[in-house]
């Protein structure tokens, strides 16, 4: 279900800088949980997710989503070569990064992350866009490095027991739907738009890109029962799946953490996202 895109008082930064300030963080109650279990608690998710327009050949494609890995002093390599582990167990068809793989763009662990990221690899390959944590060049060098594709502002074409699937990939600073609709000019067959940012869901929707899958959000990080994430006022879809109009959004709630080193009802995850069709709206 989606929520409103209209803003409001509150946004993760505030939120967590704030709980941050106050010394919640990982020493008393909540905090404690979140640093000692909930940061930790790392799965796969897996979803299936009703595409307009599939191709037939394409029913039953298995993607596989990692994001938000925030490679740092709090987000270990540990955790990170766990999400690798559990996602390649998986054995999906195609894998997508979405962005995010160091925090604040911190050089001294952009190698260490790719690193971390180096043993995936899937049947139809493994492609990755940016997030706004991410320099633009020491960063997709080092993805590059290991054998990934990064799409900036660029798509590719993948085949798939005969049918097209194009993947195009977003800056996070490509925000206009007239910027989307250029690097979707031309296309053939299912479009999936890899957006590390889930306020393109408004832009996709607008095209009638069948299929959308982000991060960013890591799902609000400190889920309160009863009131839900905190950060739902800055965004479309916080996490999981949503639809508008003929569009699909899968925006998932990422592997590490950011300003404070602590989840709370909200564990970090891998994703397998099965493809099905659905008929347009």
């Amino acid at each position: 279900m989606s929520v409103s895109l209209a803003p409001g008082p509150v946004t993760r930064r505030t939120v967590l800088k704030t709980l941050a300030a106050s010394g919640a963080g990982a020493l008393t109650g909540v905090g404690a949980y979140g640093y000692f279990y909930g940061r930790q608690a790392l799965g796969v998710v897996r979803a299936t997710l009703p595409v307009s327009g599939l191709a037939d050949a394409l029913v039953g494609c298995r993607i596989g989503l990692l994001s938000d890995l925030h490679r740092s002093r709090v987000v270990t390599h540990e955790l990170a070569q766990s999400a690798v582990r559990l996602l390649m167990e998986e054995r999906p068809d195609v894998i997508v990064l979405g962005g995010d793989y160091v925090t604040w763009g911190d050089r001294r662990f952009v190698e260490p992350a790719a690193e971390a990221l180096a043993p995936l690899t899937a049947p139809h390959g493994v492609f990755a866009v940016l997030g706004n944590h991410d320099d633009d060049r020491d960063m997709p060098l080092a993805l590059e490095k290991r054998g990934f594709t990064v799409l900036k502002d660029a798509r590719t074409r993948v085949e798939i027991r005969g049918e097209t699937l194009e993947l195009a990939g977003i800056r996070f600073w490509t925000r206009r739907t007239e910027e989307i609709a250029r690097v979707l000019r031309g296309v053939t067959g299912t479009v999936v738009l890899l957006a590390h940012d889930p306020r393109r869901l408004e832009g996709a929707a607008a095209l009638d890109v069948p299929l959308v899958l982000s991060g960013h959000t890591h799902g609000g990080q400190i889920v309160v029962p009863g009131a839900g994430a905190l950060v739902a006022r800055a965004f479309p879809v916080v996490a999981g799946m949503a639809r508008r109009e003929n569009t699909t959004i899968f925006v998932s709630r990422g592997v590490g953490t950011v300003y404070v080193p602590v989840r709370f009802n909200c564990p970090p995850e891998v994703n397998v996202l099965t493809l099905e069709k659905r008929g347009a709206i």
